[in-house]
């Protein structure tokens, strides 16, 4: 029957052993890993579900209601969650999310059993208020988040060490009950310790994940898969390329061997040979003189120079305005002689 408690303590134990398996597993993205994954979340929630059915944990009952041996069963959410955060496979986000949501309801029962500390009581109404920027120190303060996240590393590091004492002697537990009650207490709230830290790492993955650029429509994927087969199918790895190629044209029979084309053999082969009997450099496409009429038209030839170009034009006598012109420049000649006499600026050899 699901309703016994003796079922729920079986299927607790098989819970345990896939999870205490998957810690000490390798390759936590291989597929068997996966799969063995997904088993020991199906388990735990299937414990879930019987706890809820046999009323394990009421909010009418105090902590001091609770048996010893059923204190365990506190971190039922806890490992879910955390076994959660491993899945690899499907969509990120909605792992995330599912995470959350399981942190969330371990926080709510230890609650509501007055299991937090007022330090945790704080964190966890933080979180209530806002879930999506959780942090567990100052975001603004670097000091502070520093002390903050010193002082919390400190507090489990002392957690594990009591944890670690208490379980060095597993027969005690059985004729001390206290001592089996401090071992379960202490492992929770080192639980609780861990699930602030996870849910202030998801609410930061998510906020990455909300800022990601969307995936491409869904009716494209078959396109690109379509694509990248017909890459595969015209893929060879011929270092020699077909005739057909060559000439830059279709292939000239299909695969069933039907003629696609016209084509004449003989044809083929001499425009092969035109194409490899041919100069190694590039023959001009036009003469010097077309070049230079080209060059011409194109305003890249200066014309005048030569021994024309040392003759003076000869000034018009008529023309007053020139002649003017040219006795100014003279004067101004004689006048720049008479200031600077030959030799003035040959100081260095006196000739």
């Amino acid at each position: 029957m699901t309703d016994d408690p003796q079922s729920l303590r079986e299927h607790w134990s098989v819970a345990e052993a896939q999870r205490q398996k998957l810690e000490n597993a390798f390759d936590s993205t291989s597929a068997t890993f996966q799969e063995n994954l997904a088993a020991a979340i199906a388990k735990y929630e299937q414990c879930v579900k019987i706890a809820r059915e046999v009323s394990l944990f009421s909010s009418n009952e105090t902590l001091e209601d609770v048996a010893s041996v059923d204190l365990q069963y506190f971190l039922l959410h806890y490992y879910a969650a955390e076994l959660i955060l491993r899945v690899t496979t499907g969509n990120r986000k909605e792992n995330l999310q599912r995470a959350q949501t399981e942190h969330e309801r371990f926080l709510k029962l230890v609650d509501s059993y007055d299991l937090l500390s007022r330090e945790d009581a704080k964190l966890y109404e933080q979180h209530k208020d806002q879930p999506s920027r959780f942090s567990t120190a100052s975001t603004t303060d670097a000091a502070a988040r520093r002390n903050t996240k010193i002082a919390r590393f400190k507090e489990e590091k002392v957690l594990k060490t009591k944890l670690e004492h208490l379980g060095k002697n597993p027969a005690a537990f059985a004729n001390d009950e206290s001592l089996l009650r401090e071992l379960h207490l202490t492992h929770i709230n080192l639980c609780i310790h861990q699930t602030y830290q996870s849910l202030e790492s998801t609410a930061q993955e998510l906020q990455i994940l909300a800022m990601a650029p969307s995936s491409p429509p869904e009716d494209r994927v078959p396109d690109d898969a379509r694509a990248r087969s017909r890459q595969v199918e015209q893929y060879s790895d011929r270092l020699d390329k077909p005739i057909s190629e060559l000439l830059g044209q279709g292939p000239i029979l299909s695969k069933e061997g039907r003629p696609l084309r016209p084509f004449t053999l003989l044809d083929s082969r001499q425009r092969l040979q035109q194409g490899v009997f041919r100069p190694d450099h590039s023959l001009p496409t036009m003469t010097i003189d077309e070049y230079l009429e080209e060059e011409k038209k194109r305003g890249g030839i200066i014309e005048g120079g030569g021994a024309q170009s040392g003759i003076k034009p000869e000034v018009d006598e008529d023309d007053h305005r020139l002649g003017d012109q040219e006795t100014l420049k003279q004067r101004h000649w004689d006048d720049w002689k008479d200031d600077n006499p030959r030799g003035a600026g040959n100081t260095m050899n006196m000739g």
